[in-house]
């Protein structure tokens, strides 16, 4: 019973740090209009090409480098909004298939709503296990109150979903971001199960996006795993320099302001062309260039400095919430860079660390909070904010 009540305790706070981390630190600058959407040209092509020809597909890239704007940009598209229903979930704080079905559920309603009464019903009457009620005003606006305590019979309720989708009066596209999560629930067998429904819906089609490349790689390409051979692969890199220079330029010229190109590549160097560091930086930059002058290199440092100052209390938290070590290895990992083979009696050493033990123990509670990322043995911190809060107070 304690060893339980212990690992409920241990997720709880492990669900607690992501939400304060992802709340404040990591959240995307959502998509506004293809005016500021920033290149991507082939990638929305193939992506809207695949989808409209009823293939399925699998987005893989590392976190904040665009993909949610990506499929927000081509669920815009005018044919696309014209000839589809289109829904969009992002499960990453999902732990279960009852949170994935509340997910779903909640998204297909709101998706719903511009289609109008008839579009609602359709698919209120097909979810017959929610326990909760859909009601209309005089002028027809629905009302709903869904709570994930409405979802009692998950797998029930899945069944009518996805019957839902297979007879909609249009097909479905339906986008499931950080997809790799499913791989953790608490349930067993939810690929197969969820594999199984994609491959009879005929009426919907479905873009699986992760940023976990090596478990989206594993749910995909492992001939044992149930979505093995299923989907088409795109793997999402950064955007070229060259792109970012134009795009930022355009809109500081816009607005009667201007950039320099070398303003543009420090940034993009400094942040390896990660979507969201570029959106957050430059538009930090905007904001300080005042009409009639030129923002330069000078200004950059500046910029970064206004937006770790508006996250400080938060990383203060984070920190204080870590345990001691966790909160060293994160530290030790900030300070190398790019870490290998940590567990090694020389990083141990190099870092003051207790053993290859502990190291190991922080490592996988690090893992589990998405504090550092993992690539074919390399550890990197995940927020490179972060990063530079630590470096300079640590």
């Amino acid at each position: 019973m304690h060893n339980k009540e212990t690992k409920i305790c241990q997720s709880s706070e492990i669900l607690l740090l992501q939400v304060i981390f992802a709340s404040a630190v990591c959240a995307p600058i959502f998509y506004i209009s293809p005016a500021y959407f920033c290149d991507r040209k082939k990638e929305s092509e193939i992506l809207i090409r695949e989808v409209t020809n009823g293939n399925n597909i699998a987005i893989i890239s590392t976190r904040r480098m665009g993909k949610t704007g990506l499929i927000q940009h081509c669920f815009q598209n005018k044919e696309i909004q014209k000839h589809y229903y289109t829904f969009f979930i992002d499960i990453y704080a999902s732990k279960s298939l009852r949170d994935f079905v509340f997910a779903l559920s909640k998204e297909i309603l709101e998706g719903l709503k511009p289609a109008g009464k008839k579009a609602l019903q359709a698919f209120w009457e097909s979810v017959k296990s929610l326990q909760t009620s859909l009601t209309f005003d005089i002028n027809g606006t629905p009302s709903l109150n869904l709570g994930l305590g409405d979802i009692q019979a998950p797998p029930t309720t899945l069944d009518e979903i996805f019957q839902y989708l297979n007879r909609a009066d249009k097909p479905c596209l339906v986008a499931i971001d950080e997809f790799q999560q499913i791989a953790g629930y608490v349930e067993d067998n939810v690929e197969a199960t969820l594999r199984t429904y994609v491959q009879r819906c005929n009426n919907a089609h479905f873009i699986f996006a992760g940023s976990q490349r090596h478990v989206m790689g594993n749910m995909f390409l492992t001939a044992s795993r149930p979505f093995y051979q299923s989907v088409s692969i795109m793997h999402l890199e950064s955007i070229p320099l060259t792109d970012y220079t134009s795009f930022a330029q355009r809109h500081f010229n816009e607005a009667g302001k201007s950039i320099t190109n070398e303003t543009i590549e420090t940034i993009y160097h400094q942040f390896d062309g990660i979507t969201w560091y570029m959106q957050k930086v430059l538009h930090t930059l905007y904001d300080m260039t005042a009409q009639d002058t030129i923002c330069e290199v000078k200004m950059v440092s500046e910029a970064i400095r206004q937006i770790i100052d508006s996250f400080k209390y938060t990383y203060s938290e984070i920190l204080f919430r870590l345990p001691e070590k966790q909160k060293e290895l994160l530290i030790a990992i900030t300070k190398e860079g790019k870490a290998q083979a940590i567990t090694s009696g020389a990083f141990i050493k190099k870092y003051k660390l207790s053993s290859s033990s502990s190291v190991q123990s922080a490592l996988k509670g690090l893992l589990e909070k998405d504090f550092v990322t993992q690539e074919q043995g390399t550890y990197q911190i995940y927020d490179q904010f972060l990063g530079i809060w630590l470096k300079e107070n640590y």
